[in-house]
């Protein structure tokens, strides 16, 4: 398979991010290496200007966008609320009115940080994906540019993340990284694949919301009736087209987690590192302990995706439980 992006093209799209934050650090942890039995990486995309990694995507989106459609007026969109702070973050610099729908239920804590960058937050539907179709059909409706879960100018701001871990690490075995809408584990195969590394690729999905595993194992698109995770940046009940054609390609594998092990992985980074993990952020932590025995004495990157987590939610899981949904 042809790479996504050449290196240039990744390079551009860092240099343009960087103009609004830093380079956000990735650190070898000497407890979460012994605790693991491997030389572990941790990319610390919880450490950005929103708390994930989604802002570079609304950083390189918004520009791309304002170049090719220079009169458009505003964006919509739909999220669980780390894409939606980026791209509120990103449109509002730029002039550009921002209408933004999540699922009822959805993180009190990410819905507030949106409203705070200035989005209009608009509750519908159970889910991702009801929010989604809203979504669409109101930005078709009101004359305002819809902004996907998926678009190659978004995995290109994305694909920085993993251009910085790869060039810190260029020798990392393995790397697992977590799966919603794709952005992320496409991001970090098109930056693999540019810098000609052989690292491997594992994607990490809940066990609740497989549509993305599910699809890989069938060699086409499959749907699931449901996603409930607490998890809720992988909770995504229908794979996207896009995505599902580099990840198909590009992973090694794709492994799922449970919610008590995804709860396990934020109190082991919390006591190990004392950084703050939401759901999809320590999946990939909780898939390497799962497979630590596979992964025993080698060189492994993860990436900790955002720390965006609740406060309620992280009290229970500090006390041992796992968050009700």
């Amino acid at each position: 398979m042809a790479p996504l992006f050449s290196a240039e093209e990744i390079s551009q799209a860092a240099t343009l991010v960087y103009t609004q934050m830093d380079p956000t650090p990735q650190y070898s942890w000497p407890l979460l290496s012994q605790r693991t039995g491997c030389e572990l990486w941790v990319k610390h995309e919880n450490h950005g200007p929103t708390g994930a990694f989604k802002i570079r995507g609304g950083i390189t989106y918004i520009d791309w966008l304002l170049r090719e459609n220079p009169d458009v007026r505003g964006i919509c969109t739909a999220t669980r609320g780390n894409h939606g702070q980026s791209q509120a973050r990103a449109a509002l610099a730029r002039g550009l009115e921002v209408k933004v729908y999540v699922p009822h239920g959805n993180s009190v804590e990410k819905n507030a940080a949106m409203r705070a960058f200035g989005a209009e937050l608009i509750e519908f539907g159970n889910d991702f994906d009801a929010a989604r179709v809203e979504a669409y059909r109101v930005a078709d409706q009101e004359g305002l540019h819809i902004v996907p879960p998926y678009h190659r100018e978004l995995v290109r701001g994305v694909a920085s993340y993993g251009w910085e871990l790869f060039q810190a690490a260029p020798d990392l075995d393995t790397v697992y990284v977590p799966i919603g809408c794709g952005s992320g584990i496409c991001g970090t195969i098109a930056a693999r694949d540019a810098l000609g590394l052989s690292t491997r690729i594992v994607g990490v999905v809940s066990e609740a919301a497989q549509s993305a595993k599910l699809s890989v194992e069938a060699g086409h698109l499959v749907e699931t009736n449901s996603a409930n995770t607490f998890a809720d940046g992988m909770a995504v009940r229908v794979p996207v087209a896009e995505a599902f054609e580099v990840y198909s390609k590009g992973a090694e594998r794709i492994i799922t987690v449970s919610d008590a092990e995804i709860a396990e992985a934020i109190r082991i980074y919390f006591r190990d590192i004392h950084n703050l993990a939401e759901g999809a952020g320590a999946a990939s932590l909780a898939a390497l302990m799962q497979e630590k025995d596979r992964m025993r004495g080698k060189k492994v990157g993860i990436i900790l995706s955002g720390g965006n987590i609740d406060t309620g939610w992280f009290g229970a899981v500090l006390e041992g439980a796992v968050p009700a949904i």
